[in-house]
């Protein structure tokens, strides 16, 4: 549904004070998160004129969906299956994010030799803020008095930027992964 210019304006307004998050802001103005976060988006993206297109807007919300849908996904697989990950990996997180003052942490572990485990996940390529977001999340962490800590970014992709980064942080690694699909012969309606 569109928004009037009004709207997105005020929108537009908070995000620049940065004083409440996405959700907050989403009630207070009687929009959808997914709004808010598509116009966050054109803004750091330096897209955002004095109004995207609703066509633009939708698009953004279109695209946002699905990221968010297949990293809900990847995080359900993941926490299904830790030890694939890295053995003796056990989730200390109660089977949801993480709030920390850097923001939600996707998934919180706990490694075989006792250091906290910040896991970030990203469907498809990583970009490079992947990097600064998970320091952030590891000092966080830090702040608080979780020590050891150490973190692993799992993407499809790791964009050379992305690696060179991550071999700055020695408590840093990066994991792709891959998707294996599996088909079994089931009942035939005769109709395709």
């Amino acid at each position: 549904m569109p928004i009037s210019d009004d709207t997105r304006e005020s929108i537009r307004s908070l995000l620049a004070a940065g004083e409440l998050p996405t959700e907050e802001i989403a009630e207070k103005l009687g929009v959808s998160p997914r709004t808010v976060s598509a116009i966050k988006a054109h803004i750091t993206m330096g897209r955002y004129g004095l109004a995207p297109p609703a066509a633009e807007i939708e698009e953004e919300l279109d695209a946002f969906e699905t990221t968010f849908g297949l990293e809900r996904d990847l995080q359900a697989a993941l926490r299904a299956n830790i030890g694939e990950l890295e053995a003796g990996l056990v989730i200390i997180d109660d089977g949801k994010e993480r709030s920390t003052a850097a923001g939600r942490i996707d998934i919180l572990a706990r490694d075989k030799a006792g250091a906290t485990v910040v896991i970030e996940l990203k469907a498809g390529d990583a970009r490079a803020e992947v990097v600064t977001q998970t320091l952030g999340y590891i000092g966080a962490l830090t702040q608080e008095g979780v020590t050891p800590l150490r973190g692993i970014i799992v993407a499809g992709r790791f964009p050379d930027r992305v690696i060179h980064a991550a071999r700055a942080v020695p408590n840093l690694h990066l994991v792709s992964y891959r998707f294996k699909f599996s088909f079994s012969a089931g009942e035939s309606t005769g109709k395709l």
